[in-house]
């Protein structure tokens, strides 16, 4: 896609003075492509020049030390984790030069996967990446002074009420107040649960279309959002895709997996059944989140592109919801009035 001639002529007044930290070598931009944007509002381009490929991403500008992409960048590359490389930045003009990491999402890797045996391969590699997230002393996170938000009750049953909003009033239509304020209510001690337990720094939106791949790399990116959290949200996140079904045997011992190789200090659960109690309820809300999130890009945008989504998300939370008699009047309310929109 050509950009607009001012958004061509912005990028290259940056690139301009980008080249000069670009390890000496003499670079000429030759093209400018505009990538298909994400469900974000940053713009993205592609960078064409006589020696290489970059990406650079505009965002609203603002102030040096603020921007929240290079903030949790610079800590989660610090710590050994494979994120983009950026080459340069100018924040205050909401400008970011990164490396060129393709266009192949974990997502559309999987597409090409034959067999159970190598999606498992393939995931063990992205929890092993998580790991090193979940992994980071929360000393060291403390001590960063970059992460102070949290997902505590409030932030939890905030989402709640945006996916009530978004996906019941809106989406499905569902005028009665009452109905929806029931859904509403009958999260709120599930979400209580989750805001009690110990919480580790999360990566926040850790999903197949957020894991680039690159030279049989798998590179992680939209971490802008990091905030402290269960261990259970980014696994939910990633084993309950919205976008991806996984081999139903292949997600339980890739659980089993994470949690043995998550040490007790740093998920608080004592048991694997307690670490699992605490599984279904962060895939409960941050599943119907997710529902939210695809009905307000529709309803915003317009966007078609997330309403296939939403039926899948939904036949994963109910099928969770069966697994335990404390998620029957949910269940039956819920799904009452979504079989019947």
């Amino acid at each position: 896609m050509k950009p607009e001639l001012s958004e061509r002529l912005f990028i290259e007044e940056l690139f301009a003075t980008s080249t000069e930290k670009l390890n000496g070598k003499d670079y000429s931009l030759e093209n400018v492509e505009r990538l298909t944007g994400d469900a974000s509002t940053r713009r993205y381009y592609r960078l064409f020049t006589n020696q290489e490929s970059f990406v650079a991403c505009l965002d609203h500008p603002t102030e040096t030390g603020t921007n929240p992409f290079v903030r949790v960048h610079k800590f989660l590359n610090e710590h050994g984790v494979r994120v983009p490389i950026i080459h340069d930045r100018s924040v205050e003009k909401g400008y970011i030069l990164e490396e060129d990491l393709g266009d192949v999402t974990l997502l559309q890797h999987l597409s090409t996967i034959k067999t159970k045996e190598k999606e498992l391969e393939i995931y063990k590699i992205i929890i092993d990446r998580l790991l090193e997230i979940h992994k980071i002393p929360s000393a060291k996170v403390e001590a960063s002074g970059k992460f102070e938000l949290r997902f505590d009750a409030e932030k939890f049953n905030n989402e709640i009420d945006f996916t009530v909003d978004f996906f019941m009033k809106r989406f499905l239509k569902i005028e009665e107040p009452s109905i929806r304020e029931k859904v509403a209510s009958l999260f709120v001690p599930i979400c209580e649960r989750l805001a009690s337990e110990k919480m580790i720094l999360t990566h926040r939106d850790y999903h197949s279309r957020n894991i680039m791949v690159k030279d049989n790399d798998f590179i992680i990116i939209d971490f802008q959002d990091a905030r402290w959290g269960l261990p259970q949200y980014d696994l939910v996140s990633m084993l309950e895709d919205c976008y991806y079904e996984l081999d139903e045997d292949n997600k339980k011992y890739l659980i089993q997996y994470y949690y043995d190789s998550l040490p007790l200090q740093v998920h608080g659960q004592e048991t694997f059944d307690d670490f699992m109690v605490l599984y279904d309820d962060m895939a409960l809300q941050r599943v119907f989140k997710a529902v939210g999130s695809f009905s307000y890009i529709y309803e915003t945008r317009k966007d078609i592109r997330y309403i296939k989504y939403i039926g899948f998300a939904m036949e994963k939370i109910r099928k969770i919801l069966m697994k335990d008699t404390k998620y029957d009047e949910l269940r039956e309310l819920l799904f009452k009035y979504y079989y019947e929109s």
